[in-house]
């Protein structure tokens, strides 16, 4: 319609003009639409050569870290690499995705439980107590007798046998959801008593976001119409207590009990929000996080490295230590 209305004025206006004008005046939009073309031209050819020069960057800063920092499988290689941090996350959080599905699912659910090894083998050696897997899908929640095995046999592998931290997997608002540990955590064929290392794993996904919030909202609104709560007694304080008790990780000496399934109150000790969250992805994407719990958290994205920018990003030791550098020099000012 605008594009009618010109020409017709264009048309009124040549008719009032000489040849020449005439010319003249339907030539120039021409000539200013080249401008434009060769004006986008040129600001798609510098930022394409920007941003393959910031891949190309990005790859061999990776490649030297890769080099310079290796953990070798040795835990005392990732304490070394760790010792002059003044301060490690007690929470450590990651966001990882699936490879895309031309690959076969199999072997794509086998590369993730693979990074959730290695990344719970790096936290136990680098003195993190809780790690927390956020995986949209919920996948790894289905396989956790599987996930545990692997883990194992990776801390085992960084560790050995003797010394293989303990492990607690736990998740969430699932009917599947249970919570296993390792054996004897006194190390074995030692006549002395040696404490292990021990790690927490939490999984989580999408429906440990919004659905949980739905859920509660419903929950309230039903006891609220049963009179079994007053509207004045849903505060903010009960609602955050609700929603942080969805990924509260149960008390060790609870499931040490053998009716551990019934869970007496306060015996459940909350995971916290993470101090750090670390997201292998070449942008910042929660893709669905639990948003109360990163209100404070430290955010890391790892970034891309020059593959596909939609692809998930590998889990690579430097990184993962590049994002515990960012953690111990953040300063937390908490609002002010």
């Amino acid at each position: 319609m605008c594009t009618a209305r010109l020409v017709h004025e264009v048309n009124l206006q040549a008719d009032s003009l000489t040849p020449e004008g005439r010319v003249d005046l339907r030539i120039r939009p021409l000539v200013r639409s080249w401008i434009h073309c060769v004006i986008y031209f040129l600001i798609q050819t510098v930022f394409g050569i920007y941003i393959r020069f910031a891949h190309a960057y990005s790859a061999l800063v990776q490649r030297a870290l890769a080099i310079r920092f290796h953990h070798y499988h040795s835990p005392e290689y990732i304490q070394r690499d760790v010792a002059a941090l003044s301060r490690v996350p007690e929470h450590l959080s990651v966001i990882l995705r699936r490879w895309p599905r031309r690959q076969d699912d199999g072997a794509a659910l086998e590369a993730l439980m693979d990074e959730v090894g290695e990344l719970t083998a790096w936290s136990a050696a680098a003195g993190v107590p809780l790690l927390s897997v956020y995986e949209k899908t919920g996948v790894l929640k289905n396989y956790m007798r599987e996930l545990q095995e692997v883990v194992e046999l990776k801390l085992a592998s960084y560790f050995g046998w003797a010394n293989t931290p303990t492990l607690r997997i736990y998740a969430p608002n699932h009917s599947s959801a249970s919570t296993t540990t390792t054996s004897n955590p006194t190390a074995a064929g030692s006549s002395s008593p040696q404490q292990r290392v021990h790690i927490d794993l939490l999984l989580l996904s999408a429906t440990d976001g919004r659905d949980t919030l739905v859920d509660l909202t419903r929950t309230l609104a039903e006891m609220a119409q049963a009179k079994k709560l007053r509207p004045k007694d849903i505060t903010p304080e009960l609602i955050d207590t609700e929603i942080m008790a969805t990924t509260a990780i149960p008390d060790q000496d609870l499931l040490d009990e053998p009716d551990s399934h019934q869970k007496p109150a306060g015996k459940e000790v909350s995971a916290g929000e993470p101090d750090l969250v670390i997201i292998f992805g070449s942008h910042v994407k929660l893709d669905g996080y639990p948003p109360w719990q990163i209100r404070l958290s430290e955010m890391f994205c790892v970034g891309d490295v020059g593959g596909d920018i939609n692809a998930p990003t590998r889990v690579e030791y430097q990184s993962f230590l590049r994002a515990l550098w960012k953690y111990a020099g953040a300063e937390m000012r908490f609002g002010k």
